[in-house]
């Protein structure tokens, strides 16, 4: 009958699960030196049935009479710690009784059975029915010695409704704190600014304000989330009565995959890179996977570049690191300017939100990241062509190696061996290369100012100088195969990897159709369209630049030379990397499917995080039950509309998805209107040069393709290298997401087809039939019809 009450400072780690949510978190903060009134956790097998044992209530009369010796006249708080309670999902805050200021044995026991006997109570059932918690609450009950407490009150590290961190916000009432919960008196509020903590509230609570500060900014970094924080004043010493998870600000139920990040804080969400690298709703174990490798290259803490997720959709939360740039260098605008470049502008208007970094405590956070970051970049530039050019036989072998596995611990072992630490240096060699396309940005800048938008636009569609760009592949092996000098077969292996949803493994590829390829020969058969004669007519007007710009810049001729084997070097590299990387990333999705076989679940392996797929695999138990409701919730995501390219603030999808006057381009809730601007042009970026009236065909997924007639001009989302065997027959190319430097825009430049792309809502304003002028050299399109 061991183990049945517990003083906060004997409860270990290994029994505070056994605590509830209150009483683990009273213990751990004592025992880790905050100001916590004394007191014991009476945990659930102390009861049988509706009884508490004999020997349970002789070691409660010796915790009570420890702390009456100590105290005299003690008076003793009782309140619940369900095992559900005070976690990130639900606080069932006042849902349990609680009995305060009892003193004599009996009263303390009668409140025992009161509280315990409160779980069973209606509305904490019908709490839980919300919550969609249905099993039984076991609960502990906390005994707390009470203090006379002059001053009570909350505080929230972080705005519960916007989810701003820009200040701490807090309120407080002279007395019990229950008076500020039940509302029987007025309660006066206050801020504690941040990152330092400047107070701003009455002239009562300032000289415990400091304290105050201090230990809710520790207890919100040891506890990794914005926390909810009851406190009060007593005989003039500041105490910590409570904490737990702000409910409001969570990312949601990963257990069914009901998850939006945007919720956790006020922060500036983009999709311009990576939703066109990933614009598909993912499923769990694809985001998990890439969550992982983001994870592994990261050093901003809480910052993800590939693997944010809105329902389902990959976003940045660039917010986050902007935060950090201007906490670094005291720039807002610094931050915005880099960032800029590789995100695009933020509109005009839009707010940025801010998160309280400090400069010391992020350096010293950043350091041992950047330090592997940097270490990591040196090893992978050292190898990485090498790692390229090994990757398509080492990617056959080991599909082949994988299916011809015939059990799960085989499979686990291949996979922590071999697969896993193979795709993450594949991931390390798209971020290394990702780096070098910085070297064309800079350089079409340059050129810009020489010699015009044109011009500049120009020269450097001639990226792959002697040799072919990845990026090409997939578009221009479809005209090598219709002229024999590549067989079917031999296309499959370059390009069979490649395709519209190449990130999301519960797709397949092009490898996997082995009607593809003839679909595709067919449209390219039925348009007419010669990629060769595209590709040389744009080389012509390459040549035509060069040519000009040695006759204006004679003296600058073999800078520009050396710049362009530089820009030209970096791009093939890079394209390749990307190739080489999907490649990998597509092995995994052997791997996934040969789980599924083995484990008997099937294409339900997707619906699984890879930590659990690696416990399935090992014989350990996980909860498949979830998988129905996390298909459901991935289906409802699917259905949803796409979202904006700019996200600021806490995003309901519902709710945007519903307003009639919703924009595509950004959302912003502290923007007072969100009405569609009726310009007749959309703005985007400058992808490809050219200017070109025609008519707009919209698409929603590449698999619509046929609809596109040659000529017209192809209107979508967005578009990434799976799209490109559609675009020798656009006349030009709009998306609403995108960027100058996308693997899209890069093509286009190289076909010579002017392209508009990250206009934000180009597929809001336009339908297909409308008439339009695309000006790819400046990034706009001018809408006539």
């Amino acid at each position: 009958m061991m183990n049945m009450v517990k003083g906060f400072r004997e409860l270990t780690p290994e029994l505070q699960q056994y605590a509830g949510g209150k009483g683990s978190m009273l213990a751990r903060m004592l025992q880790e030196g905050y100001p916590v009134p004394e007191g014991f956790v009476i945990l659930p097998s102390a009861f049988e049935g509706e009884t508490l044992h004999e020997d349970a209530w002789k070691e409660i009369l010796i915790h009570l009479n420890a702390i009456k010796k100590n105290n005299v006249g003690a008076l003793f708080a009782v309140r619940s710690s369900a095992l559900s309670e005070d976690s990130a999902k639900a606080s069932f805050a006042g849902e349990f009784e609680t009995v305060l200021n009892v003193g004599t044995d009996k009263e303390i026991e009668e409140a025992i059975y009161e509280v315990f006997k409160s779980r069973q109570s209606e509305r904490v059932k019908a709490y839980s029915s919300v919550q969609g918690i249905e099993e039984a609450h076991q609960i502990a009950v906390v005994l707390q010695l009470m203090v006379p407490s002059e001053i009570s009150g909350v505080l929230f590290t972080a705005d519960p409704i916007s989810g701003s961190f820009a200040n701490m916000i807090g309120n407080y009432v002279h007395g019990l704190g229950e008076q500020l919960v039940s509302g029987e008196a007025n309660a006066y509020d206050f801020k504690l600014g941040r990152p330092k903590g400047k107070y701003n509230g009455p002239d009562e609570l300032k000289k415990y304000a400091d304290k105050l500060y201090q230990y809710a900014a520790k207890l919100e970094k040891e506890l990794g989330s914005p926390q909810d924080i009851e406190w009060s004043v007593a005989r003039g010493n500041l105490y910590i009565l409570q904490a737990r998870p702000i409910t409001t600000l969570s990312p949601g139920n990963l257990d069914t995959y009901e998850i939006n990040e945007s919720l956790i804080r006020d922060s500036l969400w983009v999709n311009t890179n990576v939703g066109e690298a990933i614009p598909d709703v993912v499923t769990p174990l694809t985001w998990s996977l890439v969550r992982a490798l983001d994870i592994e290259s990261g050093f901003v803490p809480g910052y993800y570049l590939w693997s944010g997720n809105i329902c389902g959709r990959i976003y940045s939360n660039i917010g986050h690191r902007l935060s950090a740039i201007s906490a670094l260098y005291g720039s807002t605008k610094l931050g915005l300017k880099i960032l800029g470049e590789v995100f695009g502008h933020i509109p005009e208007g839009l707010t940025i939100p801010f998160y309280p970094f400090s400069r010391m405590n992020l350096f010293k956070t950043m350091l041992p990241g950047i330090k592997y970051y940097l270490k990591k970049n040196k090893e992978v530039a050292k190898s990485l062509q090498g790692f390229v050019d090994n990757m398509p036989d080492w990617c056959r072998k080991t599909k082949a190696e994988i299916m011809e596995i015939k059990n799960k611990d085989e499979l686990l072992k291949l996979w922590k061996s071999e697969l896993e630490p193979y795709n993450t240096e594949a991931w390390w060699g798209l971020i290394v290369s990702g780096s070098k396309a910085v070297l064309a940005l800079n350089l079409s800048k340059k050129l810009e100012k020489l010699v015009g938008t044109e011009d500049a636009n120009a020269l450097l569609s001639n990226l792959r100088g002697n040799s072919e760009l990845a990026s090409l592949g997939p578009v221009i092996g479809i005209s090598q195969v219709l002229k024999g000098e590549m067989s079917r077969e031999e296309y499959y292996r370059q390009n069979g990897h490649r395709g519209p949803h190449e990130f999301e493994l519960s797709m397949k590829d092009p490898s996997e159709d082995e009607n593809w390829l003839e679909r595709q020969i067919k449209e390219f058969n039925n348009s007419g369209i010669d990629a060769d004669k595209l590709l040389k007519k744009q080389h012509k007007q390459y040549e035509d630049a060069w040519r000009r710009f040695k006759e204006q810049y004679p003296n600058k001729v073999k800078w520009l030379e050396k710049q362009m084997e530089k820009a030209s070097e970096g791009a093939r590299i890079r394209e390749a990397a990307r190739s080489e990387f999907v490649r990998v990333f597509r092995v995994v999705r052997t791997f996934a499917l040969k789980a599924g076989q083995l484990t008997g679940i099937g294409d339900d392996i997707f619906f699984l995080y890879i930590k659990e797929v690696e416990e399935l695999l090992s014989g350990r138990a996980v909860n498949i039950n979830y998988i129905p409701e996390r298909k459901e919730n991935f289906e409802k995501y699917k259905e949803m509309p796409p979202f904006p390219s700019i996200i600021r603030g806490r995003f309901n999808p519902s709710e945007w998805a519903n307003n009639p006057n919703k924009r595509m381009d950004f959302y912003d809730p502290t923007i007072s209107s969100n009405e569609v601007p009726d310009s007749e042009t959309l703005k985007g970026f400058a992808g490809a040069a050219g200017r070109i009236e025609g008519t707009v065909r919209i698409l929603s997924t590449p698999e619509e393709g046929e609809k596109l007639q040659p000529g017209e001009i192809l209107v979508a989302a967005t578009t990434n290298v799976g799209w490109t065997p559609l675009f020798p027959r656009a006349a030009a190319i709009i998306t609403d997401v995108g960027a100058p430097l996308s693997h899209a825009a890069i093509v286009a430049r190289e076909l010579g087809i002017p392209a508009v792309v990250g206009c934000g809502n180009a597929t809001l304003r336009l339908k297909t039939g409308d008439k339009v002028i695309v000006d790819g050299g400046q990034g706009i399109v001018h809408i006539l019809t």
